[in-house]
């Protein structure tokens, strides 16, 4: 009887594994998204927030410390086929409604929306994403990742950014990704730390 109990348990506990498991969600989507034509990929070191000449607070330093990285898709709608663009545009929507990110707040206007939308419980926030969008030429999608984050500690950080400026020289990639490329240049661009 007891064995017969725990293999039931076992059996339902893999099948509750494996159904999970191939939910869609939005980080399966970057991954899947980030070899295909039209996407290129980006990940940025929060190091590009210019504090090396800044006296830090207590509470700038612990804000910064909670950032993890950046990860960026941006989908470019130059060479996609017709209408492809409004599906992968609902498709990146629905995953973000669906895998339980709280909307913060939206805008849009003129062909050009944008989302903020956080992951996570209360204070204690694992992810926000960025979504913007623009009819005439693609998407974006940037993941902030990190731990420990909090509402204050994003205000914080944005903070710092209008302190501080921003290394320019950590962002060229994202820049290159949204001007023309120039044939057989690569997709996929990593930003890393400078130590």
């Amino acid at each position: 009887m007891i064995r017969t109990l725990f293999v039931a348990i076992v059996l339902v506990a893999t099948l509750l594994f494996v159904s999970c498991d191939n939910k869609p969600t939005l980080q399966k989507y970057y991954v899947e998204h980030s070899g295909k034509p039209n996407y290129s990929t980006v990940d940025i070191a929060p190091t590009f927030i210019n504090t090396k000449k800044l006296k830090l607070s207590a509470e700038e330093k612990k804000a910064l410390q909670s950032l993890k990285k950046f990860n960026v898709l941006i989908y470019q709608k130059k060479n996609a086929k017709a209408g492809e663009y409004e599906q992968e545009k609902e498709k990146v929507k629905s995953l973000i409604r669906k895998d339980n990110y709280e909307e913060l707040i939206k805008f849009s206007g003129g062909g050009m929306g944008a989302s903020i939308s956080t992951k996570g419980q209360g204070q204690n926030i694992d992810e926000f994403v960025v979504f913007l969008n623009n009819a005439q030429t693609g998407f974006g999608i940037v993941r902030v990742l990190g731990e420990d984050m909090t509402p204050n500690n994003i205000m914080t950080i944005a903070g710092l950014i209008q302190k501080a400026g921003i290394d320019k020289e950590q962002l060229k990639p994202l820049q290159q990704l949204i001007a023309p490329q120039p044939e057989g240049s690569k997709d996929v661009i990593k930003v890393q730390e400078n130590k």
